[in-house]
């Protein structure tokens, strides 16, 4: 090879090093949540209940237990709603009367349940 053919492939190769492509677009950011068929409220046995508010990754949760109802500020994790209740991280999850733990909700479909001992039933 020649220096001349040599010289014509460093400059080539120079010049296409110096061109860029512009860079793929970002993905979109979706912003965290939980399904929309969480929102609102969702009984438990003996007057308790389990009320979702809010969306786009922050919710406000009011659970109402037989000493009555507390709201509680929560954040989505992945399929989750997590919250803070007397020092104590919790988190609800979809499940079903079963995963409750709670024979009063035994054989229900469509449950929230934060611990066993402790869900929450629409059906």
């Amino acid at each position: 090879m020649s220096l001349r053919h040599v010289s014509l492939i460093v400059l080539a190769a120079a010049a296409l090093g110096g061109c860029s492509r512009p860079a793929p677009p970002a993905a979109p950011v979706v912003a965290a949540g939980v399904p929309g068929s969480w929102l609102g409220r969702w009984q438990g046995p003996e007057g308790t209940y389990l009320e979702v508010a809010g969306g786009s990754g922050t919710y406000d949760v009011t659970v109402r237990n037989l000493d009555g109802p507390r709201r509680f500020d929560a954040k989505a994790g992945s399929g989750t709603l997590v919250f803070v209740r007397d020092g104590v991280t919790e988190t609800i999850r979809p499940g079903d009367g079963t995963a409750t733990g709670m024979k009063w909700l035994a054989g229900k479909r469509d449950c929230l349940v934060v611990k066993p001992g402790e869900g929450y039933c629409r059906d």
